[in-house]
């Protein structure tokens, strides 16, 4: 399931975590990491499995519920114990590697267990994202560009061209691997959306699926850039369910409604754009 936004909210605020599900984003992303104080960790864990347990009704008819857990190996293994058995959409792991992924996945139940993503954060995770991107049981990845930034010691311009090398590495692994595409990384600036708009632009020319935010300001906008317009879901449906007829009839290519040759390589991206009108919807719905 294809998510257009996904808003982080630090664990340990309960006031926040209350009014999270109603800030119009796709996804929750609940934090027990960067935004929570070493001393904090314990009492934030058992917060969030506190709330995550008092939600009630139809999970379908609210934002999906994530969490990132901690990197750090103590931390971690405490949040994994307090995760299982909740009802999850999904868990982020940080500095994420395959090897990292799979013990996660395997703590929290194997076949059974919430979807596990992966933020690509550290130069590691760069070399070998072919690995990590077929790693079994990954949802997507994500990108952690503050700290890839810090880093290799980069210093993006205004149009980030600095930055579009990684995330196509990334964009291409996801494809490769055959999972969902990748989840753009947070802009810390919540106040600039001229700026944001900008950027979440081009991650989706680049075959972004959605991007976290950290302010509910931001939510709006980036739904807004990732959601179709009324034209393009026509014009994918229309390319999709010709080819699906073809396919029916035993034809393996067919033309558009402009004599243009399509096949299954081309409809894909209209199955993509149908992705992002579905989550638009699910929104709408809830709404």
């Amino acid at each position: 399931m294809v998510n257009r936004s996904w808003l982080y909210v630090p664990g340990d605020a309960r006031d926040m975590l209350d009014g999270a599900l109603a800030r119009g984003a796709d996804a929750v992303i609940v934090d027990l990491e960067d935004s929570i104080a070493p001393a904090a960790k314990d009492a934030a864990r058992a917060m969030v499995v506190e709330w995550v347990s008092s939600l009630a009704g139809d999970p379908r008819t609210r934002a999906e519920v994530w969490v990132r857990i901690n990197a750090t190996p103590q931390w971690r293994a405490k949040d994994l114990r307090a995760l299982v058995g909740l009802d999850l959409d999904g868990v982020i792991v940080p500095k994420a590697s395959a090897e990292l992924v799979i013990e996660v996945n395997r703590a929290l139940g194997g076949d059974n267990a919430p979807r596990v993503a992966a933020l690509v954060e550290d130069a590691q995770a760069l070399v070998t994202l072919a690995t990590l991107a077929a790693t079994p049981g990954l949802s997507h990845l994500g990108m952690g560009e503050a700290d890839l930034r810090a880093q290799l010691h980069l210093d993006p311009g205004q149009h980030e061209a600095e930055l579009r090398p990684l995330r196509l590495a990334v964009m291409v692994a996801s494809a490769a691997a055959g999972i969902q595409p990748p989840v753009g990384a947070t802009s810390t600036d919540f106040r600039d959306l001229d700026t944001l708009r900008a950027s979440t632009t081009r991650l989706r020319r680049l075959g972004f699926a959605g991007r976290t935010a950290i302010h509910p300001r931001q939510v709006a906008v980036i739904n807004e850039v990732f959601t179709p317009s009324e034209n393009e879901i026509a014009d994918a449906r229309n390319l999709v369910d010709r080819l699906d007829t073809a396919t029916r009839d035993g034809m393996g290519v067919v033309t558009d409604a402009d004599g243009r040759m399509v096949d299954e390589a081309v409809a894909r991206q209209a199955r993509h754009t149908l992705g992002l009108a579905a989550a638009a919807q699910r929104h709408d719905d809830r709404g």
